[in-house]
């Protein structure tokens, strides 16, 4: 009776949540403002910049090129362009240009848009009517600058919610399939997913709209491939073991009720060490990266509760024929004792110290790769896989010497100290020439347009030298913001962000580990291992971004959004096999636990893990670099962890230590097992 009525309930919650879940896509924030650390200097600096300019102006660039020249008809048509981009809804304040570049061969002009607090959104629709009204015959025109970025971002991240959805599931099923060999029992995983999906979307919407919690496209995604790949790895090993238990036990409410008794703590240990990860973001200054800490946290948790309590209400409903033409009938043999990884144990039980040391060794090798790794952020051109249009421009600007006139340093200080302001600025290198102070009140506004990409490296340089000069300006209390600043301020609270929260997420780890296997050994060891299997990921991608896939670097916020997915998500693999081993090992001892649990989980992990780095390697179709290689460096991360990491090197330390894995507690001192014996079983030949 009770299986209905968890059924029931979980229908009318997903009914009710339905709604709600689809809202959450107009609920995301992607204004580069809602990303800004509150105690950088360009976030102080905007709040002042508020009495001189509206924060929600959004300039925006329009770049005419001919490669043959312009003519005097061409100027005058874009100047006409230029009146009629007046008249389009949401522009603010004059129209300027256009400016042609030196060469005679392009020319921008100037449009400031504001839509108030939604801008960021409408600036689609508006760049589409940009270029309806531009035009210049024999040659191109270009919508760019921050107007232009805000279209094409929208473009790289339109659709998202359904793409992402569809790709993983589609994955999912795919791998489900091949695993359980069945037309029926993957479509179980799939509707639980679904559920726990439209579940925390619809938890969140809610936090979004009346808590303020930021939720941006990059956490949208990020959220529906970890729900998805997640709620799959908890359903496959909470199947696996109720099929084991269905060949043990007649009655199948019986056999759920051992498995969840077996199963569910490995789950809940998995599922508290993700959501405790996640929390972690929250000590992060950058409110994108402290934002997503909930937003996963929330998917884990809805997940773990759908795994637990759904999936098993709909497979004792189904009972044994959902698992055809492969049904686990009562009696039959356990088909994992002698399967591959049962084959795969004896192998490493002939010389364990020989492989784990071996094993180590090579994944020490391959983290030498992330000494290639370049996090010094990545230039506009540089952020998306595609050349979208706000690219092009850009790079039209470059070639023909022309400098984005929206591209500004923007320095605020108390005005009887502006002409001593704006003196400091004229002498530093790679920015033009400052213009005149704008005075309201005791503020003074000086502004002086940069000669790089908004994201270069150059563009920093000449922040930090405006920051210094204007500084030292006494009594000036300068504060120095703009596009420029703020990219800066992002990169240097993300290189804060990894070395406060990376230590914390391993202590947490640690203490996980520690309460679940009741021992200090094994948890050291098994931190070790996946800190171990991460440096190789974040080696082996580093090379792949540069002499594969040839992208420029990476954003400084990469090694935490990789540290954090692999290790939470990764150790989630050893605690699988370590309860299993623990388990065992009261009853067989450690080397022969270690044996049967490897042989037990190998199958189950192992699907998991492909699962998991399949969804992961769905974000690799979104155009954004930095999602493309988060999606590769988890993904390979994943495949590490499950085929090397716990299946070679934890299982080979196991039964190279012993009992003494389990120090201090008492299965370290119990003296169970018949060493001597198992060694002599395992080193058989392998038939």
């Amino acid at each position: 009776m009770s299986k209905w009525v968890v059924l029931g309930l979980w229908l009318a919650l997903t009914v009710g949540s339905s709604m709600f879940a689809a809202k959450l896509v107009d609920e995301q924030n992607n204004e580069a403002s809602s990303w800004l650390p509150d105690s950088a200097e360009s976030t102080r600096a905007l709040e002042k910049l508020s009495q001189f300019q509206d924060v929600n102006s959004i300039p925006t660039v329009v770049v005419y090129s001919k490669e043959s020249g312009l003519t005097q008809q061409d100027v005058a048509t874009a100047a006409e362009d230029a009146k009629a981009f007046a008249q389009v809804e949401g522009v603010e304040g004059e129209v300027v240009g256009p400016f042609p570049s030196k060469d005679g061969e392009a020319m921008q002009t100037v449009v400031t848009f504001n839509f108030g607090a939604e801008g960021w959104n409408a600036m689609p629709d508006a760049a589409d009517e940009l270029r309806e009204i531009a035009s210049l015959d024999g040659g191109d025109v270009y919508v760019t600058g921050p107007g232009g970025q805000a279209a094409d971002s929208a473009e790289a991240f339109g659709g998202i919610d359904s793409t992402l959805l569809f790709a993983t599931l589609g994955i999912v099923i795919v791998i489900l399939l091949f695993t359980y060999r069945s037309p029926v029992l993957w479509v179980l995983p799939i509707i639980c997913a679904g559920v726990a999906l439209f579940g925390s979307q619809a938890l969140i919407y809610f936090l979004a709209r009346y808590a303020d919690l930021t939720v941006n496209g990059q956490s949208y995604a990020i959220l529906t491939i970890l729900v998805i790949g997640a709620g799959t790895d908890y359903a496959l090993l909470l199947v696996a073991r109720y099929r084991e238990e269905l060949r043990r036990h007649a009655d199948r409410h019986e056999a759920m009720g051992f498995a969840l008794h077996r199963a569910a703590p490995a789950i809940l240990a998995s599922a508290a060490t993700v959501i405790l990860g996640m929390l972690c973001l929250l000590l992060a200054e950058l409110n994108s990266t402290a934002g997503l800490g909930p937003v996963a946290a929330i998917g884990i948790g809805v997940t773990f509760l759908v795994q637990i309590t759904l999936l098993p209400a709909l497979l004792t409903i189904c009972g044994r024929w959902v698992f055809w033409p492969r049904r686990p009938a009562f009696g039959s043999a356990e088909p994992t004792s002698s399967g591959l990884w049962a084959k795969v144990g004896r192998r490493i039980a002939a010389r364990p110290r020989t492989t784990w040391v071996v094993t180590a060794a090579v994944l020490a090798i391959a983290c030498l790769g992330a000494l290639r790794l370049d996090i010094a952020g990545l230039a506009t051109e540089d952020q998306y896989t595609r050349d979208f249009e706000s690219i092009t421009g850009q790079k039209e600007l470059v070639d023909h010497g022309m400098v984005d006139q929206s591209n500004t340093v923007a320095v605020v200080a108390n005005a009887d100290r502006a002409d001593q302001v704006r003196d400091a600025m004229t002498a530093v290198q790679g920015i033009e020439e400052p213009a005149e102070p704008v005075v309201i009140d005791d503020l003074a506004l000086v502004e002086a347009v940069i000669d790089t990409d908004v994201a270069a490296p150059a563009s920093f340089e000449a922040v930090r030298d405006v920051r210094e000069a204007t500084h030292a300006v006494e009594g000036a209390d300068a504060l120095v913001g703009g596009g420029s600043a703020f990219y800066l301020d992002t990169q240097e609270a993300s290189a804060r962000d990894n070395r406060v929260i990376i230590p914390s997420i391993l202590a947490m780890v640690l203490v996980i580990l520690m309460v679940l296997l009741r021992a200090l050994v094994s948890p050291i060891i098994l931190v070790a291992t996946v800190v171990l299997s991460f440096g190789a990921a974040m080696g082996i991608s580093a090379l792949l971004f540069e002499f594969v896939f040839g992208f420029a670097g990476s954003d400084p916020g990469f090694p935490l959004f990789a540290f954090v997915f692999l290790v939470a998500l990764g150790i989630d693999y050893n605690i699988f096999l370590m309860t299993r081993v623990r388990e065992e090992t009261q009853v067989r001892g450690t080397r022969q636990g270690s044996l049967v649990a490897l042989s037990s989980t190998g199958g189950v992990i192992t699907s998991a893990g492909l699962v998991l780095a399949a969804t992961f390697l769905v974000l690799a179709t979104i155009p954004v670099v930095f999602l493309v290689e988060l999606g590769v460096a988890v993904a390979l991360g994943v495949i590490l962890d499950t085929m090397i990491v716990r299946s070679v090197l934890v299982t080979a330390i196991n039964l190279d230590l012993g009992d003494r894995i389990w120090w201090p507690s008492r299965l370290a001192v119990r003296g169970r097992e018949a060493d001597a014996e198992v060694v002599d079983r395992v080193r058989e030949p392998v038939r």
